[in-house]
């Protein structure tokens, strides 16, 4: 966890408001599966999505698409970023290393709000990260519906079962 708990590090000491959805979050709930990125919903309200690029830029990461990182706290431009090219993340990178890489939602089919009051804190490296419920995390998935969704469904549903019993 050691790139992905510094991310996490510089996102609590930015106070960004964020959850950890996808791949990374069903990993985090106990299903052993490849991930390579972070996938997060952050809050989008202008100054809280400021702290979160911003702390990704003062790690070296720089945004895919060739924009600046601190277009992502402007509504209108997401919002153009939807309408126009189809954007569901706003995907930033590490060009030292390549293959950590960080996805921001543009536009969460779950709101921040929620996720963030349903998740649950999870301590990575002395870190505490909120993780979207498995209630979400599945919700999130049935709406993607791609085949490794499904494959995640089927896992958080059986050590959603197990936790109950």
């Amino acid at each position: 966890m050691g790139a992905f708990a510094t991310i996490f590090r510089e996102l609590a000491q930015a106070d960004a408001g964020y959850v950890v959805v996808g791949g990374l979050a069903v990993v985090l709930h106990g299903y052993a599966r490849v991930t390579a990125d972070i996938d997060l919903v952050v809050d989008l309200r202008a100054p809280d999505a400021i702290r979160a690029v911003a702390a990704l830029s003062r790690l070296g990461m720089l945004p895919r698409a060739p924009v600046e990182a601190r277009a992502f706290a402007d509504a209108t431009e997401r919002q153009r970023w939807i309408d126009e090219k189809g954007m569901r993340v706003f995907s930033m990178y590490d060009p030292r290393r390549p293959l950590i890489e960080v996805d921001l939602f543009v536009n969460p089919p779950i709101s921040f709000e929620k996720l963030r009051a349903n998740a649950v804190l999870m301590t990575i490296e002395e870190v505490q990260v909120p993780v979207a419920c498995i209630a979400d995390l599945i919700a999130m998935k049935r709406i993607a519906a791609r085949p490794k969704d499904m494959e995640d469904i089927a896992a958080l549903e059986a050590i959603d079962e197990r936790r109950k019993k």
